[in-house]
């Protein structure tokens, strides 16, 4: 029987404790309340195989201590072809391929290759960054310009330094910190962990009032100019697609940067009948995955003019 402890977890910009045990050397936590879901931790961040035998975790979840009601994992990103008899669906990751930065860039349009020089132009330089104190500081100063980004509240606003500090630093031995800097002010910055041979882009944002000068398609095609000095083949940036929301500016900012939609098999076993009955129902798609674009666009819309007026008041 598998020690069960609790770990701490990222949900939403918030660290949480969850329970937890290990099975077979992975860490598998579990999450949500009406219906608990098993995964890996921090699956996407996971070096070699994510899984050394289904079967086995299977029957280790069934510790009622643990409570879990559905398994979910994916494939890596690369790993198109299904290769286990259960229940899948198909996953997404935005991908950008960097074993050449030439033909990366010879594929950009021509608004993001003067966008990516424009930086350059404006004066900003963009460069690895060391990840120290003072760092530290320029990410919170970056977190701090503004409480709503994208329509919505943003989780790091306000957060004192020593959370900054520690939650940037997650996996220090293979991650990369690459920052723009605009007369010494830290405008913006990307940080990335070498995971196989993927680069999984953790974070990347800048400052809106530097917005004019493209922080944010120079730190990329910095990124991409790494990844294949050191040999990384994919660069990610986090999904292309959410649920049925198949359009929106960001999807589009990383279409005009290089990244392509690149679909791999998530799967999702039920645990318990409770878990039978939920899947069946396909509830665990989400509101995403299961309101048409058209009422997702007017929500998100509501949503944003209501933190705006918010903010006003």
């Amino acid at each position: 029987m598998n020690e069960v402890h609790y770990a701490e977890a990222s949900v939403r910009g918030k660290t949480i404790r969850v329970p937890a045990t290990i099975i077979d050397g992975r860490r598998v936590i579990i999450t949500g309340n009406i219906i608990k879901t098993a995964r890996i931790f921090d699956e996407e961040f996971v070096e070699g195989e994510l899984i050394a035998d289904v079967a086995t975790l299977i029957a280790n979840l069934s510790d009622k201590r643990l409570q879990a009601d559905i398994l979910t994992f994916p494939q890596k990103i690369y790993e198109a072809t299904p290769k286990y008899p259960y229940l899948f669906e198909w996953d997404n990751a935005a991908v950008a391929c960097t074993k050449s930065f030439e033909d990366w860039w010879a594929k950009l349009p021509q608004e993001s290759r003067k966008n990516a020089r424009r930086a350059a132009k404006r004066g900003v330089t963009v460069q690895s960054a060391k990840f120290d104190d003072a760092f530290v500081k320029g990410i919170k100063d970056v977190y701090d310009e503004m409480p709503v980004r994208q329509g919505k509240k943003f989780w790091h606003y306000g957060k004192d330094l020593e959370s900054v500090k520690r939650e940037n630093s997650s996996y220090l031995d293979r991650s990369e910190f690459i920052g723009a800097y605009y007369n010494d002010e830290l405008i913006g910055f990307l940080k990335f962990v070498y995971v196989d041979q993927v680069a999984n882009m953790m974070q990347i944002i800048s400052k809106a009032a530097h917005y004019d000068k493209r922080p944010m398609n120079a730190l990329i095609a910095k990124a991409v100019e790494i990844c294949q000095e050191k040999g990384i083949s994919y660069l990610t940036y986090s999904k292309f697609t959410y649920g049925n929301k198949d359009k929106s500016q960001l999807s589009e900012f990383k279409r005009r940067n290089g990244f392509v939609q690149l679909d791999f098999p998530r799967y999702f076993i039920p645990l318990t009948k409770k878990g039978k009955v939920y899947l069946r129902l396909k509830l665990h798609r989400g509101l995403l995955g299961l309101l048409p674009a058209t009422l997702i666009d007017c929500l998100w819309n509501v949503r944003a003019e209501l933190l705006r007026a918010t903010q006003k008041t």
